[in-house]
């Protein structure tokens, strides 16, 4: 692949655009570790949007992200697996 930086398609690999909506259970609890994968794929995403799905609540509130992205297919899937793998955590993508 030389001169491609990490995470870029090579010349065989169609971009995708996608959207990966992750639902965080006790968003206090594992807000860390969603935005660590976040941040280790940030240059695949063009926007993020957080949602506070219980508006009221204090402690042990859900919240949920979408994310949109451009990438391999291989990539959106890896990505929503590793959040997936997450206890608290539930990722589902949307490929066009």
């Amino acid at each position: 692949m030389g001169g491609l930086l990490p995470g870029m398609a090579n010349k065989k690999e169609k971009l995708r655009l996608a959207t990966i909506t992750i639902l965080v259970e006790d968003r206090q609890m594992h807000s860390p570790e969603v935005n660590r994968i976040l941040t280790e794929n940030g240059h695949l995403v063009m926007a993020r949007l957080g949602v506070n799905v219980q508006r009221h609540c204090v402690s042990n509130c859900t919240a949920m992200i979408t994310v949109a992205l451009e990438a391999t297919a291989r990539d959106i899937t890896k990505i929503t697996k590793e959040r997936n793998s997450l206890y608290g955590i539930t990722a589902k993508a949307c490929v066009m």
